[in-house]
Formats: C-alpha cells, structure tokens, sequence
C-alpha cells in the first residue's frame, strides 16, 4: 500500500464520514490472522477467541492461516492492511523475537500496529514420542547426553516458542539435540505421535489431549505449579531444571491508524469474551487461562511487548543467533 492511498484512508476514517464508519463498525465479517499452521497452538487460540469475540461483535471472526518466515509474513500482512479494524492479528511471543532474529524486518513489531490487548500466556510442555525410553526428565537428559546430537528436536522455526523453548532446555541441560525444521505446529505433533521425532517442546494448547490420552509423554510443564488437566506433568522446577522457565504470551493486534473507536470497540469484545464462561472453561482444557482484565489494554499489552523485545534480545544475543 502506497502512502497516498494509506494517507487517504486515514483521511477518510476520520473524516465525518470516517466517523459515522467507525460508529458502524463491524458491518462485515473481521479477518484475523494467524501467522501459523493449522491445528497448531495459535490457531487453536485464535478460534476459540474469535467465536467468543463474535458474540459482542454481532459478526463472524474468520481465522486466515498465513504461514512462513516464523510467522513475519502473516504479521506484515496486517501491518499493511488498510487501518480500519476488519484485519486483525493474533501473534504469540515471535513478535518481541523478531528484531533480534531478522536483519531487515518489514515491519516495525511496535510502531505498525495498533495494540488491543494481551489474551493469554501459556506454559510450555516438554514431550517425547510415545515409546521414548526414560521415565522421566532426569531419565531423558541422561539419555540425550549420552547420545549427543543423535536425537532429533522439533522446531517451527526461527522466533517460533518451539525454537525458543528448545534453546532454553539446551542451555538449561547443557545438551545438544539435532533440529528438525516444520511449518507449523501441527505437522510437528503429528511427527512426535508418529514416532518420526524424539523430542518436541510446544505451548500447552497443543499437546494437552495428546498426553491425556497417553498418545505422546509429557515431562515437565513450564509453569509455577502443576495444572489441573495434567496433574501427573511436573513442572520443570519439580523435575530438577528450574532454569527451563519459558513461557509464550499471545496479543491482539490491529494495523496502525485504526480509528480509536475501532480500536475501543475490540478492546471492549476482548475483555468482554475473556470472562466468557465458555472461554474459559475451553482455555482450563488446554491448561492456560486469560489474563487479567488489566492486561488486555493497549497500553498493557505496549509495555509488555517493549520489555519483551528487550529480554528475548538479549538471550538470543546470548545464544550466538545472528540475524537472518
């Protein structure tokens, strides 16, 4: 989008009839973005805060999948899009990771996007495929020492919490695992079922069902304390590696330029389908739950992310990662 035709629709947005525009809003369906797989953790996030949000919205949310390049591709999709509220982006921690994992970004992770709010932050779990021989964490890094580089990792990608959490467990266990690279989520659990990767770490969304029903193992949770849909999973501080502390965090994000009543008005069908019931209750399934009312705000979710960019970019600093 050129800058007259950006500049012209600001103009237009603000301008009396911009306005009344604005008052309308939604009168059309909303698009929100999922810069991600499928199946995978965001996009389960996203439908079920997307149904949930519809309700105040009084229009259907669709999910559009746009995968690639850790998730950058989707999120400059919204940084481009036209600033009036009906494309919407659901992007987890990759959006504080980005400027320290790409040389040139097309976007500005901050200064492009008009913040909504924060929406949840989730543990990670640990697991392994279904017949990894070790009972438990100390078991399975005793075995991955033992075999070097040998055992194989699943990574969604640079800046993806698959990434981050399996540089975090290296560094944490002083070992070394061989990464394989997926597209998405998904394709990567679906690996772990089957047996084709050893190791995998993913937000708790994903993998939940999958240890419940014994389909994979589950080893430590990166939560303070033991969640109730997984009360055999201890956390990492319990399994003896309290330095594996990662968590991913999930905003809701706008194009910049979105008129403030938009803006307000998905404030408002944010918080408002945070304390849904249903949400709620959905969310405890997969062993998150929403923030607190006070951090689904623009200004939360600003803060929060400016401090996040300068934390992520010291680790990776840190890990000897040079931006791509």
């Amino acid at each position: 989008m050129t800058y007259l035709v950006r500049s012209l629709i600001l103009f237009l947005l603000f301008s009396p009839c911009g306005t009344a525009i604005a008052d309308d809003y939604p009168s059309r369906p909303v698009t929100m973005i999922v810069p991600f797989s499928a199946g995978g953790p965001g996009d389960v996030i996203a439908r079920i805060l997307g149904n949930a949000m519809s309700a105040t919205l009084k229009q259907s949310i669709v999910i559009e999948n746009v995968v690639g390049a850790g998730g950058t591709l989707g999120t400059n999709r919204v940084a481009k899009a036209a600033p009036d509220g009906y494309t919407l982006l659901l992007m987890h921690v990759g959006q504080a990771t980005a400027p320290a994992l790409y040389a040139k970004l097309p976007f500005d992770p901050v200064g492009d996007f008009a913040m909504i709010g924060l929406v949840t932050d989730v543990p990670m779990i640990l697991v392994a495929r279904p017949n990894f021989p070790a009972k438990d964490l100390s078991e399975m890094i005793a075995r991955i020492r033992g075999e070097g580089d040998k055992m194989t990792f699943g990574n969604v990608g640079l800046g993806s919490a698959s990434q981050l959490c399996g540089l975090m467990f290296m560094s944490a266990t002083n070992t070394k695992l061989s990464q394989i690279y997926y597209k998405g989520g998904g394709p990567a659990l679906n690996d772990v079922i089957a047996g084709h990767i050893d190791v995998y770490c993913d937000p708790a969304t994903g993998p939940t069902p999958y240890i419940q029903s014994k389909t994979i193992k589950g080893y430590a949770i990166t939560s303070k304390a033991r969640v109730a849909t997984l009360p055999d999973v201890p956390t990492s501080a319990e399994a003896g590696v309290p330095e594996f502390d990662v968590t991913t965090w999930y905003g809701l994000y706008a194009p910049r330029g979105t008129p403030k009543p938009v803006v307000d008005h998905l404030v408002g069908a944010l918080q408002t389908a945070l304390k849904d019931p249903a949400l709620i209750s959905r969310f405890a399934e997969l062993s998150m739950a929403p923030v607190e009312s006070s951090r689904a705000t623009p200004e939360a979710l600003e803060a929060f992310l400016k401090s996040e960019i300068g934390k992520w970019g010291r680790i990776i600093k840190a890990a000897g990662i040079e931006p791509q």
